[in-house]
């Protein structure tokens, strides 16, 4: 059980890390600098945010693994593990709702152009297989932009796992002992 809280950190760390690249990929659509393609939007904010939460819950955890006498170490690791699985089961949603609205690109319909999210402009969901290439600027936009999305349905997914185990285990501690703080070896 000891090893499970410290496998945790570990891994909320690493695939903290990961979401927070993903959100800062998604600033430079297709790796160009087309700063009128980028904008703080809910979908860029959320795998920042949410990494950011997850590598914070990892570190809490490896604190607390390492100082098992300290309760503020676990309460905060607690509280943590909390708002992560919530952060999770967001970022999963808005992942979700992005991969079914398309990429935010400039798009020449008919000709109608504009610049805006293609589930605007295109029947609801987002058919890729239909419009392969509707995006005029930047080209193939929709193929990164659906890989991105698809790394972040896994990585929030991931997380959430993770964090429901850290949430169960110290939950079932708390009901237990009645407090979150560990005891090394049994005393």
């Amino acid at each position: 059980m000891q090893h499970l809280y410290q496998s945790a950190g570990w891994v909320l760390i690493t695939l903290g890390a990961l979401s927070v690249l993903s959100g800062v990929l998604a600033f430079f659509p297709v790796f160009s600098c087309k700063f009128w393609f980028t904008g703080w939007s809910v979908w860029i904010a959320c795998p920042i945010w949410n990494g950011v939460l997850a590598i914070t819950t990892g570190i809490l955890l490896l604190l607390a693994h390492k100082e098992w006498t300290q309760r503020y170490l676990w309460e905060a690791s607690f509280t943590s593990v909390i708002l992560s699985t919530m952060g999770c089961a967001l970022h999963f949603t808005v992942a979700l709702v992005s991969a079914l609205l398309g990429p935010y690109c400039f798009y020449s319909l008919s000709g109608i152009a504009g610049i805006n999210y293609l589930g605007y402009a295109v029947a609801f969901p987002f058919p890729y297989a239909k419009f392969p290439s509707v995006c005029v600027d930047p080209p193939h936009y929709e193929e990164y932009h659906l890989t991105l999305q698809a790394v972040d349905l896994c990585l929030s997914s991931a997380m959430l796992c993770v964090s429901l185990t850290a949430f169960i285990t110290l939950s079932a501690r708390l009901i237990q002992n009645g407090h979150v703080s560990g005891q090394k070896n049994g005393r």
